[in-house]
């Protein structure tokens, strides 16, 4: 059977392979800048939710064609919930994780609850209907960066399992499991295998 096309309203290269792995049995996921798509949209939005939608919202307009994004983030307990919906640009503008990473390890320094989550939101319009995912992971921050898989915050998450049902007892990071775990487990996973549920059903 022949795949169909959906669009998904990113530019960043390790969501659109893990997208592109969950959903890709049954649809061919093409990145925004693919599809003709090249604006960039302003994150205004006061949630994960609001700003996903206007990713998802700016695309569907511009090409009426089915399409999905996400807005994700880090939320740490002792900063208050942050970097919450400012993940990206947490260090600045250029959105470099690495000095994102530096910042969120600096504000740490000397903190005894570590204790954090990624949280995900995915945004899909679908014949012209609003639907909505969501997915999260807990675990907690680490002292140093371990690992040199995943992206973003990866080297500095240790979550709760390595793989469902499986606890972290050796305290991985989430860039130091096997992609394939991390696609079982993650906060974007648990999105997306809803909005893959959906799509099937």
């Amino acid at each position: 059977m022949e795949r169909q096309s959906l669009i998904f309203a990113t530019g960043n290269k390790g969501k659109l392979k893990e997208a592109g792995e969950i959903l890709g049995e049954k649809f061919e996921v093409i990145g925004a800048a693919a599809a003709g798509f090249t604006e960039e949209v302003e994150e205004t939005g006061q949630s994960f939710q609001d700003n996903a939608l206007l990713k998802s919202q700016a695309l569907y307009d511009a090409l009426g064609k089915d399409c999905f994004s996400d807005d994700s983030g880090l939320e740490v307990d002792a900063l208050d919930g942050a970097p919450g919906i400012y993940s990206a640009r947490y260090a600045g503008e250029d959105k470099d994780f690495e000095c994102n990473i530096d910042k969120v390890l600096s504000q740490m320094e000397g903190k005894t609850d570590r204790r954090a989550r990624f949280r995900c939101c995915v945004s899909l319009i679908w014949k012209g209907e609003r639907y909505f995912f969501d997915g999260k992971l807990e675990g907690e921050i680490g002292y140093a960066r371990k690992g040199h898989n995943g992206f973003g915050y990866d080297p500095i998450f240790i979550p709760d399992w390595v793989a469902p049902g499986v606890a972290n007892t050796e305290r991985l990071t989430l860039a130091e499991i096997s992609a394939e775990d991390k696609n079982r487990i993650s906060h974007r996973a648990e999105a997306l295998f809803l909005l893959s549920e959906f799509l099937n059903a």
